[in-house]
This record gives C-alpha cells, sequence and structure tokens, in this order.
C-alpha cells in the first residue's frame, strides 16, 4: 500500500468507527517525539495519541470526511501530505453535530510494515 492508499484508508476508517490507532506510528517505529494536532488539542507521543483516538472512537458516530485537495509526496520511506477536508460527526456525550472545513497535513513513514504518520496537523480556518 503507498501512502496516498494509506491517507484514504484512514478516512474511510474514521468514517466507518474503525479503530484510527494502528494508522499512527509507535514508540518502536520512531523516537516518540511525534505530534497530532485536532482541532481543539495536541497530542504527543504515541500513548497520548493512542488514547485520545480510542477515545473520539467511544464518543463520536455518524462521520463524513470529504477529500477535496488531497496532494501526497512520497519517497523511499517517507511521504508528506496536505488536504483540504469537510468533515462532521455526532459527539454521543453531548448528543451535539459538529461540522467542519479543516485543513490536514502530516508526515508519514514506512518500517517495512505499512506506512504510519509520524505526524498530523487538522485546523479550521478563520474567514477574513
Amino acid at each position: 500500500m503507498d501512502a496516498r492508499t494509506t491517507i484514504r484508508s484512514y478516512y474511510d476508517a474514521l468514517r466507518a468507527g474503525d479503530s484510527l490507532a494502528p494508522f499512527f506510528a509507535t514508540e518502536r517505529d520512531a523516537d516518540d517525539a511525534f505530534v497530532k494536532y485536532g482541532i481543539s488539542e495536541r497530542l504527543v507521543g504515541s500513548d497520548e495519541i493512542r488514547a485520545s483516538l480510542r477515545a473520539q472512537t467511544e464518543t463520536t458516530t455518524d462521520w463524513t470526511v470529504t477529500s477535496h485537495a488531497l496532494r501526497v509526496s512520497e519517497r523511499e520511506d517517507h511521504a508528506w501530505f496536505s488536504d483540504a477536508v469537510s468533515m462532521a460527526w455526532t459527539d454521543t456525550e453531548a448528543s451535539t453535530r459538529r461540522e467542519f472545513e479543516t485543513r490536514w497535513s502530516g508526515t508519514l513513514r514506512t518500517a517495512g510494515d505499512g506506512w504510519r504518520f509520524v505526524g498530523m496537523h487538522v485546523s479550521t480556518a478563520d474567514e477574513l
């Protein structure tokens, strides 16, 4: 699987409510200095990222994820990407539907067993 397919598979897993942790590197894959920025969070290291993703999967449902501008550059053992993504989900704890137009960017690395995110940034754009 190439990096582009991995990113698309991540989007599919998000929509399906599947576990997202397998898409992220573990401390054995990197020096555990990787970071995931979400709309309202900053997560550092594999333990924190995986715990947050687990909680997100448990407390959200009905995801829509629409990629509008996926761009991926891939080299032998690393890749980087950017995308504009419309996304929405239902927060089951607050019984609230959330919708955002977001910008995504990140870095992936392969260690022989597939591509894994080692950095991800998801943000919203304020209108000027």
